[in-house]
């Protein structure tokens, strides 16, 4: 495995959640929405939802904050209108972007994904411009300091739960699977206690791009937050080495 730490770019991630846990919320508040409308609320026959709540969870949403956001769906199932949307473009230096948005109102959606990308000297492509250089993975994550174990019993466990991969980093453990195994894996870790510092579907970069120019970095950053304060946005990958 490279030299990246997985858990040391999550903790990063979560810094910068810490002080916007409003717009995570609103992020997983919409997927909870979705996944009850798409096959109910019973999480017990509704894996999607399942692994939302997983999601929730690892993201230190309270569990009475999932509930209330459960039944407000399941209550309210004509008004949730959200639809899925997905941008690829190029940032600075060519560097490879994917936005997934989930919104009420594409035209408002295209237009601030646009703008970001124009703001830190990008462009909006084509589909299908950048995402041949990405693989769709199920990704979970293990931080070191909450779960001792032994490096290879857990990735024996991992794997006859069905995972692709193991990696093992110098404060985390990475699980990978294929995306229609995802959630078996992360349910069969979930009934063995393992707790995790992030369990979701993702889209990871084939090779990482340097940035080695200031101003290149100075432009991506501005993309990146420009996205990051957009509640329409739900997730944005990129081959960018940070």
């Amino acid at each position: 495995m490279s030299g990246h730490s997985k858990f040391a770019n999550i903790k990063h991630k979560k810094e910068k959640n810490d002080a916007k846990k409003g717009k995570i919320f609103t992020v997983i508040g919409r997927e909870i929405a979705v996944a009850v409308k798409e096959g109910g609320p019973d999480p017990n026959n509704n894996s999607k939802l399942r692994d939302v709540i997983a999601k929730a969870k690892a993201n230190n949403m309270p569990n009475d904050t999932i509930e209330r956001g459960i039944k407000k769906a399941a209550g309210n199932v004509d008004a949730v209108n959200y639809v899925n949307i997905t941008y690829e473009g190029y940032g600075p230096n060519g560097t490879a972007i994917i936005v997934e948005a989930l919104t009420d109102n594409k035209n408002r959606t295209a237009s601030n994904v646009r703008n970001a990308f124009t703001k830190g000297n990008g462009n909006v492509g084509t589909t299908g411009c950048v995402s041949y250089m990405f693989d769709t993975k199920g990704q979970i994550i293990i931080d070191k300091e909450e779960y001792e174990t032994d490096a290879d019993e857990f990735m024996m466990l991992a794997l006859d739960a069905g995972a692709e991969d193991f990696n093992e980093e110098e404060d985390s453990y990475e699980i990978l699977t294929a995306p229609d195994d995802f959630s078996q894996v992360r349910e069969a870790l979930e009934k063995e206690g393992v707790p995790m510092a992030q369990a979701e579907v993702t889209m990871l970069p084939q090779t990482y791009v340097e940035l080695t120019d200031e101003e290149d970095k100075k432009m991506f950053n501005r993309i990146m937050d420009l996205l990051d304060e957009d509640d329409d946005v739900q997730a944005v990958y990129h081959n960018v080495d940070e």
